[in-house]
């Protein structure tokens, strides 16, 4: 490594022979690649550009208000709804009615941006795809590029797959679902491409780069004369929807498509939103088609709103779910707030993966897939999230033996009863207990899942879940949240301090690692490097923000430019 900065490091110098064409005030210090080149055209990137330096002191000021909300939070203040939009959550408008293309979405798979994965997941029987630049994907150089590359021929029709240790070509199917990105958050930065001397936003990079060479196709051939299709995630409130409202706005314009043309659906995957969800809504009212429960992410923000609240500890990560009273609050909402605006509830995530050598544990992971998925369409949902191909037909199967033919339950499902729900209910304190075995599936699962992400893969799968990055910030923040509070682990009958054992936690953990992975991989693993990292978060007297802003310098390699190519 050489010339150490505050993102990454700079790779040794090498002869090149090409560099991008960039247009002024454009910086790329990723590596140079003919393919790559192929995305990273110049007006590909003046687009890029344009909506970084009209957005970008939007984005700050949005980054400042979280600042100034987690002071308040931190000092004692609740989330809450505002007064100040009371007229917004009580007035009768509706979202614009959604595309015919995405009006049965009853089951979506996600997954990363990798090119075997596209292809297994558009052929996959799902409605939707939901292809991640986010939590399922660790943010490299490489990544990142490819991604688009697979995207734009993903949306062309013309993707293939040669995988050589199987000896079988992967080629889109006839019927395939429909595809939605997401990109990154508003908090990550992409470090390979400066704009005007300072870091790019990452999911205006994402988007702009997407949305620039695939517009045209993809209204041509899957949106049905709409589209692109986004998720947008991690926004806290409705400010930061009105900045997505308006991006969409400058890129239909730049199109000239019509205005409404991009939709997008929103994960409520914070605690701060679910308290906006009407405004955001209204916000996006052009441009959207619903909002998601966002489950994992929600849990891992419960934690981090109420950092400086003991009084709120979270028990074991596996007891918080959708049976809590915060968790069914939030998601009944959700559905009523969705159907009254005229737009699809989506429902959370099955990170169950098929457990092929083992008939029993299999069944047993189905059953609860199926009774997840039960509760959820009974509930009102429209649709469902999986995280494995494996997992489609019985999600399928539930949804459709309870809604039948009919493409969704917008107008059958008003869950007028969840009027009634308040404040205290979407903020009850869960219930449950705290365990050793707990403390150590916490530590275990955010080591190795960072370990995973440090070396390019962020969709892992752990103990027979998809793991990605939402269940590893759960890992972290409840063991900062234990760790801060002096926790006593009450739920096995060791009455221990967490502060006591953490320490030997990590070493006995660190081994089992080990023992599991065998030695080869733990030694060619960022696994050391990744247990650093996370027990310095564990452990550190504040609550960083994101586990993966602090991981991300570790992936950054800037590329020098090429003097030569100038000449």
């Amino acid at each position: 490594m050489i010339g150490l900065g505050s993102y990454g490091y700079t790779a040794p110098s090498s002869k090149k022979i090409n560099a991008y064409d960039v247009p002024q005030g454009v910086d790329i210090r990723g590596r140079f690649d003919e393919e790559f080149a192929k995305i990273l055209t110049k007006d590909a990137l003046q687009f890029v550009a344009d909506l970084q330096r009209e957005f970008r002191n939007h984005i700050k000021y949005a980054m400042e208000c979280r600042k100034e909300a987690k002071r308040r939070y931190n000092e004692g203040a609740l989330p809450g709804f505002d007064p100040a939009t009371r007229y917004i959550r009580e007035g009768k408008w509706t979202c614009a009615p959604f595309p015919p293309a995405v009006a049965d979405r009853r089951v979506e798979i996600t997954g990363p941006v990798e090119r075997k994965m596209i292809i297994n997941a558009l052929n996959s029987g799902a409605k939707v795809f939901m292809a991640d630049f986010e939590d399922a994907l660790s943010p490299s150089w490489e990544n990142l590029m490819r991604g688009q590359i697979n995207l734009k021929d993903a949306v062309e029709g013309t993707i293939t797959f040669n995988d050589k240790a199987r000896n079988r070509v992967y080629k889109l199917n006839n019927e395939i679902a429909k595809l939605f990105v997401r990109p990154r958050g508003w908090h990550l930065p992409e470090a390979h491409i400066f704009i005007d001397g300072e870091p790019a936003t990452g999911c205006l990079v994402d988007f702009g780069l997407y949305f620039y060479h695939n517009y045209a196709t993809f209204r041509n051939t899957q949106g049905q004369g709409f589209g692109p299709f986004f998720y947008l995630p991690k926004m806290e409130n409705s400010r930061e929807a009105k900045i997505w409202n308006s991006v969409f706005e400058k890129a239909e314009k730049m199109a000239g498509i019509e205005k409404g043309s991009i939709r997008a659906t929103v994960l409520i995957e914070t605690l701060p939103a679910v308290f906006q969800m009407d405004e955001i809504l209204y916000e996006l009212r052009d441009h959207s088609v619903g909002l998601n429960c966002g489950r994992w992410d929600y849990i891992f923000s419960y934690v981090k709103t109420f950092q400086g609240h003991p009084d709120r500890l979270l028990p074991d990560r596996g007891q918080v779910g959708m049976t809590q009273h915060f968790m069914r609050s939030y998601s009944d909402l959700l559905i009523r707030t969705c159907h009254r605006r005229g737009v699809h509830a989506m429902g959370g995530m099955a990170a169950q993966i098929p457990i092929r050598d083992d008939p029993t544990a299999n069944e047993a992971a189905f059953e609860l897939v199926r009774k997840d998925k039960q509760r959820e369409v009974k509930a009102g949902h429209d649709g469902t999230w999986a995280a494995h191909p494996g997992l489609i037909k019985t999600c399928m199967e539930v949804f459709t033996n309870n809604m039948g033919n009919t493409p969704n339950q917008i107008e059958t499902v008003k869950r007028d009863d969840a009027s009634n729900l308040t404040e205290d209910d979407l903020l009850q304190r869960p219930r449950g207990v705290r365990t050793m075995e707990g403390l150590r599936l916490n530590t275990r699962v955010g080591i190795q899942y960072l370990a995973a992400w440090l070396t390019g893969s962020g969709s892992v799968p752990l103990y027979n879940l998809m793991e990605d990055a939402a269940t590893a910030e759960i890992s972290r923040v409840q063991i900062w949240q234990w760790l801060k509070y002096g926790v006593e682990l009450d739920g096995d009958g060791l009455g221990v301090r967490v502060n006591h054992v953490f320490g030997r936690v990590v070493e006995e953990e660190m081994a089992r690692t080990e023992r599991e992975v065998g030695k080869e991989k733990f030694k060619k693993g960022m696994y050391k490097e990744a247990c650093k990292i996370f027990t310095r978060q564990c452990t550190a007297s504040t609550l960083d923000d994101f586990l993966t802003l602090d991981a991300y310098n570790y992936i950054v390699i800037h590329h020098p430019k090429d003097v030569s190519s100038k000449l």
